[in-house]
């Protein structure tokens, strides 16, 4: 296998440039065909490999940070759901045969949540093992032995595919109640009839972990956002149960930003589902007893 892949780089490495993020904030890339990063402002596009044959590993790690993608590698399945849960990556590269368990499986987990490309490399070639990972959630199916230059023409083209969703970006401020969040400065400000920022300036302070659950409903707005999607996004893998942790801080969130946290008009529960934002255009009032 790894012979086949003669065409890979010298071993040489460039490193990682700091991401340009604020406290739990994800900045846009932009794809330049080559994955290299243009102005300072715009991040590397994040991948992550998962892959437990060292070699390889090694590999994909020199050619994806050659081409400027800010990698991540894990070894194990269970490795790799944390780093996607806490690192949010932009597309994820996984190998099927994973030591603790099916990289099917894998997929089925992370689809709970992870809306992102998938794309898989394996030595499996049997249409049934194609069939099976792409109907659990995978973009694509590359079989070993792969050119690394298939490999990264498929991921550039996910990307590309992948380039407009909400998430690589941040929405423009949104007023809920009497204030205005800005999901790009992380400032919660006091906002005047028209939506603007009152003058002289109030600001609220909001908790990390209030901001992430806000920043995932509000890059997705009027849609539901499953609670096993929240619970692993912000707490990670093994709390999708714990969704006593959203009821207590959707409650917080509904008091600091709602003009009345019992009848709330943009944070809304969806019983046995999970939550929504609702924009003010489309908003009304949710019943008490659904506001928990």
């Amino acid at each position: 296998m790894i012979e086949a892949m003669a065409d890979l780089l010298p071993a040489r490495t460039i490193s990682s440039t700091c991401l340009q993020e604020r406290r739990g904030e994800r900045q846009p890339f932009r794809d330049y065909g080559d994955g290299l990063a243009g102005p300072d402002r715009v991040r590397r596009a994040r991948i992550l490999v998962v892959e437990d044959h060292v070699e390889l590993q090694r590999a994909l790690l020199i050619n994806l940070r050659a081409r400027r993608y800010d990698v991540m590698v894990a070894r194990t399945g269970r490795d790799g759901l944390a780093l996607a849960a806490s690192r949010r990556p932009d597309a994820v590269i996984l190998d099927l045969g994973l030591p603790d368990f099916d990289g099917t499986d894998f997929i089925v987990e992370l689809r709970r949540w992870y809306l992102s490309p998938i794309i898989v490399m394996s030595g499996r070639t049997s249409p049934g093992d194609k069939i099976g990972a792409l109907d659990a959630g995978a973009d694509d199916y590359v079989t070993k032995p792969f050119a690394i230059d298939e490999l990264l023409a498929r991921l550039r083209a996910a990307l590309r595919r992948d380039k407009g969703h909400v998430t690589h970006g941040q929405p423009p401020p949104v007023v809920i109640g009497r204030w205005r969040v800005d999901l790009g400065s992380h400032q919660v400000t006091r906002a005047d009839a028209a939506g603007a920022p009152s003058d002289p300036v109030e600001t609220l302070r909001l908790t990390p972990t209030e901001w992430a659950i806000l920043e995932l409903l509000l890059q997705r707005p009027g849609q539901l956002v499953g609670s096993a999607q929240l619970l692993t996004s912000v707490w990670g893998p093994g709390f999708q149960q714990r969704t006593n942790y959203l009821r207590f801080h959707m409650a917080r969130l509904r008091r600091k930003l709602e003009d009345n946290p019992h009848r709330p008009r943009h944070l809304l529960t969806e019983p046995g589902m999970g939550y929504r934002y609702q924009p003010e255009a489309r908003a009304r009032p949710q019943n008490p007893t659904r506001s928990s």
